[in-house]
């Protein structure tokens, strides 16, 4: 049986990946800014739309994210949602952001950041997290970027760091009940692979790695053995951070391959032939395996929260998309 965050509407909404876009704000501005006021009408929509799986990281605006989810959440019943949140780096005060982030996160929070893989760093992650949104636990904890975009051929070194730290103390924590399960956010199939192999994840958070332009990989590799084992898979980066949305940006680059380009152009015609379009039929797709537990694009306003939502519910045949 598949993980599934054992909460009241989480059987619902991350259950059923078509039932909601299981939100993630813009709320650490990526690529461009969003004020308090914006987040905040991005999760009170997600809310009202029915939306109950909200994912965010430290590294989301450099804390940004979790302040600004948390705010919004602690209005609500804590047993009426899931939220899971990163460790992997650890947060220090600095009077700018390193040039790094701030070439991601616009107005970014003043800290800096470094790697940490052991279970010291990882437990200080999760306490640091706790502050930041303001709640009394968290669901899901992912292993985030440990994978070879972010450390090329190193990340078997990482990998090592976290197999005698992050990794069995997440497992401890699971085991006592102070999380409900963890796994790896990454942008590649090597990690998740290599994890399912030394040890015992409940989900993997794949972003732009399963996309109506790129997918061999999780469906030959990944989630066969993600379905034999009983994990699940939340898939981020749906539209591979905006191509797919109508955007000049594939997997967090304004570079655009032009095979890659050709081939969403050629899905876009396809959809159209189908009466409906690109995103309708990008978030389907990555709805529909069974491994895929939920689904998370990125909204930047409460109109996209809405549509997103529509988008991901289950469609019957010869029926259009939002226009």
């Amino acid at each position: 049986m598949l993980f599934k965050p054992p909460t009241a509407r989480a059987r619902t909404d991350i259950a059923s990946p078509t039932a909601s876009a299981s939100a993630a704000s813009r709320s650490g501005n990526a690529f461009a800014p969003l004020t308090g006021e914006q987040s905040d009408e991005v999760m009170h929509a997600a809310w009202a739309a029915g939306v109950r799986y909200f994912d965010t990281s430290p590294w989301y605006g450099l804390g940004l994210s979790e302040r600004r989810m948390g705010h919004v959440l602690a209005d609500h019943p804590r047993d009426e949602f899931v939220i899971s949140t990163k460790v992997g780096r650890l947060l220090t005060a600095a009077p700018a952001p390193a040039d790094k982030p701030r070439a991601m996160w616009k107005s970014a929070s003043p800290f800096t950041f470094r790697y940490d893989y052991t279970a010291d760093g990882t437990r200080r992650s999760i306490e640091d997290s706790l502050q930041r949104l303001g709640l009394a636990r968290i669901d899901v904890v992912f292993i985030h970027d440990l994978s070879p975009d972010h450390f090329k051929e190193k990340w078997t070194e990482q990998f090592d760091v976290a197999a005698k730290g992050a990794i069995p103390a997440l497992t401890k924590l699971r085991n006592e009940g102070v999380i409900k399960g963890w796994g790896f956010g990454v942008n590649d199939v090597e990690p998740c692979l290599r994890a399912l192999e030394v040890a015992d994840p409940d989900v993997f958070l794949l972003a732009t790695q399963y996309s109506l332009v790129r997918h061999k990989a999780p469906l030959k590799e990944l989630f066969p053995k993600c379905e034999q084992r009983g994990v699940s898979i939340v898939v981020g980066a749906p539209f591979n951070s905006g191509l797919l949305a109508g955007k000049e940006r594939y997997n967090y680059r304004n570079h655009m391959p032009p095979e890659i380009k050709l081939r969403a152009d050629r899905r876009a015609a396809i959809a159209k032939e189908h009466g409906t379009d690109l995103r309708t039929a990008s978030l389907q797709f990555c709805a529909a395996p069974k491994a895929v537990c939920s689904v998370i694009p990125r909204a930047s306003s409460g109109k996209q929260i809405e549509e997103n939502t529509i988008r991901c519910r289950p469609r019957s045949r010869g029926s259009s998309g939002p226009r």
